[in-house]
């Protein structure tokens, strides 16, 4: 079985072994009680599923609510636990009330995942204890991602790393166990739309992910569609092909015209394009 990581386009040079990469992701997890953190995308979806199903002890997941997190992220989150029954929990993170965070510096998902993971150090702490989880995967460590750091400094475990697991690999395992978010294209939180150096408000963020469930009613099913803030206005990134560039930018410019906003037009989808332009 070869997959393909339709993110990043990567082909593993041998084909996938499902049952190898089970029994490296069980020697992961070990005998510990688990908290997985679960953000509603297809890697720590796909990980906690799997907790939940091959653990002995029953692993809590939690999920974190705020303007930053997708509208569909937590719809997806809160059917599948009760389609699988998850011991979830919902909680407010709070990163809006850290002023760092709401300054969206270039190392800004660092005060993000510091919010996150001391709100759930309380949660564990409550509870009596246990390991917490995200689902980080092997080509994540290859990014710039300050919340790492976030994450070694409160002890965060990453078993997609630790079994040498990554995207293609994770889309296998969803595929394999029967996931219906297998193919979902990455969602990372909207906060990211926001180009380095402008404040992330509430408002802003609702914008964008009104503005993004509508352009994905009009393009194929599971491609990149991201609407970005920048210091001139709002551009629309897809990885459509360009046929479809005109139905998009007629869509984002009608409702950039009804919230008073300059559209700047639609462009090839780039990864992380929000911190390449503007000041640091």
């Amino acid at each position: 079985m070869t997959l393909v990581d339709r993110d990043r386009g990567e082909t593993p040079d041998a084909a996938f072994d499902v049952a190898g990469a089970l029994g490296r992701l069980d020697r992961a997890f070990g005998g510990h009680q688990w908290t997985i953190a679960v953000s509603g995308g297809v890697d720590s979806m796909t990980l906690a599923t799997l907790a939940h199903r091959r653990l002995a002890v029953r692993p809590r997941m939690v999920h974190a609510t705020s303007p930053a997190v997708p509208s569909e992220a937590r719809g997806r989150v809160e059917r599948h636990a009760g389609a699988e029954g998850w011991w979830l929990e919902v909680i407010d993170a709070g990163e809006f009330a850290d002023p760092d965070y709401r300054a969206n510096p270039v190392n800004r998902c660092y005060f993000c995942k510091s919010r996150l993971y001391g709100s759930i150090d309380a949660v564990i702490r409550a509870a009596g204890g246990g390991l917490v989880a995200s689902g980080t995967n092997q080509d994540d460590l290859g990014d710039f991602r300050p919340g790492l750091a976030a994450a070694e400094e409160r002890g965060v475990r990453h078993p997609f790393v630790e079994a040498g697991i990554g995207k293609a690999a994770i889309r296998g395992l969803a595929h394999a166990h029967g996931l219906d978010f297998a193919d979902l294209p990455a969602q990372p939180c909207l906060s990211s739309r926001v180009e380095t150096g402008l404040a992330i408000q509430p408002a802003d963020l609702a914008f964008v992910d009104a503005l993004e469930q509508r352009l994905r009613g009009a393009a194929p099913d599971g491609r990149a569609i991201r609407v970005r803030l920048r210091h001139g206005g709002v551009a629309v990134e897809t990885d459509c092909g360009e046929a479809l560039w005109g139905r998009l930018g007629a869509i984002a410019e009608a409702a950039c015209a009804g919230a008073g906003r300059p559209f700047l037009g639609v462009e090839r989808y780039r990864m992380g394009s929000a911190f390449l332009k503007g000041p640091l």
